[in-house]
């Protein structure tokens, strides 16, 4: 069967975000997510074929890569790591569906905030700073009634940040229905179905391949599952949505902003949390060239970082505004190259063990495979786009996700033996 063009498009979007999210594994946190969310937006505006948002990107980039970074402050090591790899259905259910909510808020506010930047044009500009206000409020309101007031825990005694994504999310759905933001509560609502059935999916695909002792890093893949899922959703939401064209410029000002945070701050992040000195000495200190390669590790990461920071200030600063398709596509490739050097550096570049790690071969493969798809002039909108948001359609994908889970939770039991009370949650 033929994908229609469409859907290669979509596909697209999948394996650059699968890719860049399995990559935010060395990293985790908030940063890592950025990074990632970046370079899926960067894979959607690409795709478009829309000239408007091609001189937008750099607004798009970074509210995807703000988005989708959001949701990064969520705690989920012992859902993933514990209660989903317990040996009863009661706690294995629970934490298959857990992952499912945070992988939900992920895409919620990540996809919502897309849809937004693509919806703030002249005739509906986004009140950036009032919606700002309101999921502040959002999460801190949501936290404090249903965590400190009703105690209602996901991981005691690890952080509970899910609230606070929660009630974000809830506020911007809120802003986005009061000032007739349709298409991007259409897009929030498809990215959250894709994210997390991705996240849950991973896991249960995580568990399927210990099970067969696959020799492969599968948690690896667990994680390029939600960038995957998540990705398409988001795609497929901003696709089959009617969307204004803007008629008016970016401020260079906004420009300057946006790539202050793309190649500016976030890298200094992700450098100073994943690549320092300290954190290598400290790591490597039982070999007898730690040092070396600390030092090594530490300052290949810098110059990388550099190079991709001068690098794109250059050619965007030596380019004509406003940015088209080739200015975009500098910007993912570099973004997502430099993303993938860095993920080989932190996974053993200089002790000579990288070779072994084939899942960061893979993400060349996924790489080369999006580029050659791009090279095709395929049609990214569906001739059906609405802004109107079928709720029944949405409940039953939301259902099917929550019975399917329960199929994987009853055969995740049956893939290892006998645990401890340590992955409870809840006694049985």
């Amino acid at each position: 069967m033929k994908l229609k063009p469409q859907w290669i498009c979509i596909l697209i979007v999948g394996l650059s975000f699968g890719t860049a999210w399995a990559i935010r594994g060395q990293f985790g946190h908030e940063q890592g997510a950025a990074w990632a969310g970046a370079i899926g937006g960067l894979a959607l505006v690409l795709v478009s074929e829309r000239s408007d948002w091609h001189r937008n990107m750099l607004m798009i980039t970074l509210s995807s890569a703000v988005g989708w970074g959001f949701a990064g402050i969520i705690s989920y090591g012992a859902i993933a790591g514990k209660y989903a790899q317990s040996d009863n259905f009661t706690n294995v259910y629970y934490g298959l569906m857990m992952l499912f909510v945070i992988g939900a808020l992920y895409g919620l506010v990540g996809g919502g905030l897309v849809g937004l930047s693509l919806d703030s044009t002249e005739k509906n500009r986004v009140k950036w700073g009032q919606l700002i206000a309101e999921m502040v409020a959002g999460g801190v309101l949501v936290h404090a009634l249903l965590v400190d007031q009703l105690e209602i825990l996901m991981t005691p005694p690890r952080s509970e940040a899910w609230a606070i994504s929660l009630g974000a999310g809830m506020a911007m759905l809120w802003y986005m229905a009061r000032n007739n933001h349709s298409s991007p509560i259409r897009v929030a609502l498809f990215a959250a179905l894709g994210g997390g059935f991705g996240f849950a999916f991973g896991e249960f695909f995580h568990l399927v391949m210990n099970w067969i002792e696959l020799p492969f890093n599968t948690w690896n893949m667990a994680e390029y599952s939600i960038g995957f899922f998540g990705g398409i959703g988001m795609a497929y939401g901003v696709f089959s949505s009617k969307w204004e064209h803007e008629t008016e410029e970016p401020q260079k000002w906004e420009n300057k902003v946006a790539l202050f945070f793309l190649i500016g701050l976030i890298p200094l992040i992700i450098f100073r949390e994943s690549f320092s000195y300290g954190m290598f000495l400290e790591k490597y200190k039982e070999l007898s060239n730690g040092t070396t390669i600390a030092f090594l590790n530490s300052l290949s990461a810098g110059c990388v970082m550099v190079l991709i920071t001068g690098t794109i200030w250059y050619f965007l600063h030596q380019s004509q505004e406003p940015f088209g398709f080739r200015q975009t596509l500098l910007l993912f490739l570099i973004y997502t190259i430099g993303y993938i050097v860095l993920s080989y550096i932190s996974t053993g570049l200089f002790l000579g063990t990288f070779l072994k790690n084939s899942n960061h071969h893979l993400y060349l493969i996924n790489l080369l495979v999006a580029v050659l798809l791009l090279r095709k002039d395929y049609k990214a909108f569906s001739n059906k786009q609405t802004d109107c948001i079928d709720w029944k359609t949405w409940l039953f994908w939301t259902v099917f996700i929550i019975l399917i889970l329960v199929l994987f939770a009853l055969i995740a039991i049956r893939l290892h033996g006998p645990t401890d009370d340590s992955f409870d949650r809840f006694p049985v």
